[in-house]
């Protein structure tokens, strides 16, 4: 990607055009807002959807700090401080991903605390239907690049089945079915359990495609009645945080999700009091379960033949 060149007519403006060279490169900046990826954003620029200084962008473009950037005509709101927060969101079902709903129902981003500046970007989704682990960050960079398929990184569920699943059928998720969309496989089956006509399994996928687990076990004739996602990466829901609830990642497990997504890690902004107060109050609305609350059941692992 090659820089702009001046023209003869930019002469008169070269040190404020040497100051913007040394800035960051424009995509870089956009994808850690959160608008997208470095390469939708370079096809935003390349569309012409972007302005820098009330002039049309350009790859290769740099910006400061103080540059006014605007999308469609729009004023970008300031790019976060080179700090990052992550919290973990245990989302009950009955909640949309997304940040206003057409038809009124709840939104996830509702329960969530508020900032004073940049905004919480949600790393993956979670259908209407589907309760769990929602990730959230206020780093675009990091949730764009977690996001990505290249990323590779394992989603764990838990499923409950409604119908008659024998060896066959787990194998054939094991190895692999052709749904609407492409292939899709579970890369790791585990039995937890059950009686009757509903039982419990843990299922691992390396992607977030729509509806996947779902249309898998649809894929073999069977019906999903619930559904959890568990784990992401390294981080899996703490017992204490109910349904509806929120609590930050540790600095250890921010430095872990940078690790998954191959980036530096930046420094992690800390909660205010007032927010420590506000989490632990929630915490405090319930009685601490009891000792075997929290214990999965047993797990037995599903090999391939």
């Amino acid at each position: 990607m090659s820089r702009r060149r001046l023209s003869p007519a930019d002469d008169a403006s070269a040190p404020a055009a040497a100051e913007t060279v040394s800035g960051e490169k424009l995509q870089k900046v956009l994808a850690r807002t959160g608008l997208g990826s470095r390469r939708e954003m370079e096809r935003w620029i390349e569309e012409g959807r972007v302005e820098v200084e009330g002039r049309r962008a350009s790859l290769g473009d740099r910006v400061s700090g103080r540059d006014r950037i605007s999308i469609d005509g729009k004023p970008l709101e300031a790019a976060p401080a080179e700090q990052t927060r992550c919290i973990i969101y245990h989302k009950p079902t009955g909640e949309v991903c997304s940040r206003k709903d057409p038809q009124g129902r709840r939104t996830v981003f509702e329960r969530l605390p508020k900032l004073k500046s940049g905004r919480w970007i949600s790393i993956g989704r979670l259908d209407f239907n589907t309760s769990g682990l929602l990730l959230f960050t206020t780093d675009g960079e990091l949730a764009n690049a977690l996001m990505h398929p290249s990323s590779n990184i394992e989603r764990e569920y838990m499923v409950r089945v409604m119908g008659a699943v024998d060896e066959d059928i787990l194998q054939r998720l094991l190895d692999g079915v052709m749904l609407d969309d492409g292939a899709a496989r579970f890369t790791d089956i585990q039995d937890g359990g059950g009686d009757g006509i509903n039982h419990w399994y843990y299922v691992v996928l390396m992607e977030g495609r729509n509806r996947e687990v779902r249309r898998l076990w649809e894929s073999q004739g069977l019906t999903v009645s619930r559904l959890k996602r568990v784990r992401y990466g390294n981080v899996f829901i703490p017992s204490r945080v109910k349904q509806g609830q929120w609590t930050e990642l540790e600095t250890k497990e921010v430095k872990g999700l940078y690790d998954l997504a191959r980036l530096p890690v930046k420094q992690v902004k800390r909660s205010t009091i007032k927010e420590k107060e506000v989490m632990e109050r929630q915490f405090g609305k319930r009685k601490a379960p009891a000792a075997t609350a929290g214990r999965k059941p047993p797990r037995r692992p599903h090999k391939k033949r």
